[in-house]
């Protein structure tokens, strides 16, 4: 695995010394800003505690649970991590408002815009796995066959058509997070709506409106078809049968999740210090090797994909 290579070791130190300098910087930022992005009479940061807004997979894939915070408790036992677990929309909102001190997510563009809006100082990229598309047994939107997403989504819009009412053929999670943005780009790309911003109509697709694990609940209630990460499939999946997987590991249903720094010169109750051990954590040597050893020898296949350093900053 790339994370054995000294190059790539002696970087990874660097940037968790980049950290700490960010570190620094913000606290000097947050000083010469005077608290401007804070409203009158708001405590100082908590340091004793980190609020970490994080997406449902590494929550429902048991990453976070078993691997992460056993990790920053034992490395860190006067810091306790209160774990809010919501969709990447929810997440970076939270992050806006000033509730969060860290989140993780996997929302590409959002994250981009967070930056650009300089309420995230820092993003580092810290593992990838794929979504997934799952559905019936007996396939009869013919999804396995297709050589791309895009190409199985238009296949299930045409199969949703020929449903007679009251039968479903796709569960959306419908909740702005980065499964369900990723899977509104797909319907855009497969020509079924106009706006990938926009979901498709019609009877055959519904909403689920929760987290990951309550859609595919829905999507096998209904023996419908619906996009999951494969982390969170490859946990739960022996309780979601008829649900079967049908397309994975394709170019364009690569899922990257990301850990990002919040602007204490925005949002001065932002507790930095536990964010940044956090983030340094997740990107080190010994983080990136167990991410990539976690679910391996249950599954067969490690359930993230440590890629720090692989992708820089890249979106």
């Amino acid at each position: 695995m790339f994370y054995n290579r000294p190059k790539t070791i002696a970087r990874r130190g660097l940037l968790v010394l980049a950290i700490v300098a960010l570190a620094a910087a913000a606290i000097v930022g947050t000083s010469l800003a005077g608290g401007s992005g804070r409203a009158a009479g708001k405590a100082a940061p908590d340091n004793a505690t980190l609020a970490l807004y994080s997406t449902t997979s590494v929550r429902d894939s048991g990453l976070m649970q078993n691997v992460v915070l056993p990790a920053y408790n034992a490395a860190h036992p006067g810091i306790t991590v209160k774990p809010i677990y919501v969709g990447s929309g929810q997440a970076i909102q939270a992050a806006r408002d000033g509730l969060a001190d860290v989140i993780i997510v996997h929302s590409p563009a959002d994250e981009k815009q967070l930056l650009t809006d300089g309420v995230a100082t820092l993003r580092l990229p810290f593992a990838y796995n794929y979504f997934t598309i799952v559905g019936p047994r007996s396939d009869p939107a013919n999804v396995a066959t297709a050589t791309t997403a895009t190409v199985a989504f238009k296949r299930i819009a045409a199969y949703g058509r020929t449903l007679a009412a009251g039968k479903v053929a796709f569960v959306s999670r419908g909740d702005a997070s980065g499964t369900n943005k990723k899977e509104l780009q797909l319907w855009f790309a497969a020509k079924v709506t106009k706006d990938a911003t926009v979901a498709p109509t019609g009877a055959w697709y519904i909403t689920a409106a929760g987290g990951m694990l309550q859609c595919l609940q829905v999507a096998a209630e209904k023996r419908a078809y619906t996009l999951t990460d494969t982390a969170t499939w490859l946990t739960n999946r022996d309780n979601l049968r008829p649900l079967y997987r049908k397309l994975t590991k394709k170019a364009d249903l690569k899922n990257q999740y990301s850990v990002l720094l919040l602007n204490q010169a925005v949002h001065d109750q932002v507790a930095s210090t536990g964010a940044e051990w956090m983030a340094a954590w997740l990107v080190s040597y010994r983080g990136q090797k167990k991410i990539g050893a976690y679910g391996k020898a249950t599954f067969g296949e490690p359930l993230f994909f440590p890629n720090a350093f692989t992708v820089a900053n890249k979106f």
